[in-house]
């Protein structure tokens, strides 16, 4: 089977060796867990150690933004740029309309191995608005409303977007695929949206947690299709040179 691997000597081994080439990995966390961390040193260490081409796009912050941040684990973003190693796209939910085309558009310029999201949770809650406002997801919202609460109805509604989104990247694309998600501390499920780690192929939650005056870091796979995996919970440090995990 081909791998796609992190790169991250402890998590390609929880993987049996890397992500099953073309699988959509959700990454999920609270906030200051290092989930962008963590999805830009997949493309970072794709490019540079295994020659594959990267793009990341990003629903949160801008391209200087993400340079800047990235500068810090001494990942020179710009270099790899101008090498065509890895590509940055900024999409402006608020702006930006008929946005699963525009990302499309975006991904057969690059033509990619690996790609980043960050974040689903800005993605999610705009698609529904924009993408299908006025055509079936709009019909959908008004039908099941009538029938359903509507908490229900607009579960509905996101996992049709989840759906179109996750099946345009895995019949169109070949890439392997990492979508970050807030993972809020009184969540019952492993993604903002609730339904995104049912779809996905793989999920990957961080976690950071006070035991007295120390910060506890810890990384587990919880679910990875077509691999046997180890899937015990890993802790991990965020250090300049990212995220490592403490063996």
């Amino acid at each position: 089977m081909d791998r796609t691997q992190i790169g991250i000597n402890g998590l390609d081994e929880a993987l049996n060796g890397g992500i099953p080439k073309g699988n959509i990995v959700l990454i999920a966390g609270g906030a200051g867990t290092g989930k962008s961390t963590l999805a830009m040193q997949f493309l970072v260490n794709g490019a540079e150690k295994f020659k594959e081409k990267g793009l990341y796009i990003t629903t949160e912050q801008k391209k200087e933004d993400l340079e800047k941040q990235a500068a810090q684990y001494g990942w020179n973003l710009p270099a790899l740029q101008k090498a065509g190693r890895l590509a940055i796209f900024y999409l402006d939910t608020l702006v930006e309309k008929n946005h699963i085309p525009v990302l499309e558009e975006v991904i057969e310029k690059v033509s990619p191995q690996r790609i980043v999201i960050d974040s689903m949770t800005t993605l999610t809650d705009n698609l529904a608005i924009t993408d299908f406002k006025d055509t079936t997801g709009f019909s959908m919202v008004q039908v099941m409303d009538n029938v359903v609460p509507t908490p229900l109805s607009e579960k509905l509604i996101t996992k049709n977007v989840l759906y179109n989104l996750i099946n345009m990247l895995k019949t169109k694309y070949q890439a392997t695929v990492f979508l970050t998600s807030e993972l809020y501390e009184d969540s019952k499920g492993l993604s903002a949206d609730g339904v995104s780690e049912f779809i996905c192929d793989g999920v990957v939650v961080l976690k950071a947690l006070d035991i007295g005056d120390t910060l506890s870091r810890i990384i587990q796979v919880r679910k990875m299709r077509y691999t046997r995996l180890d899937g015990g919970v890993k802790n991990y440090d965020i250090n300049q040179n990212g995220i490592s995990i403490i063996q």
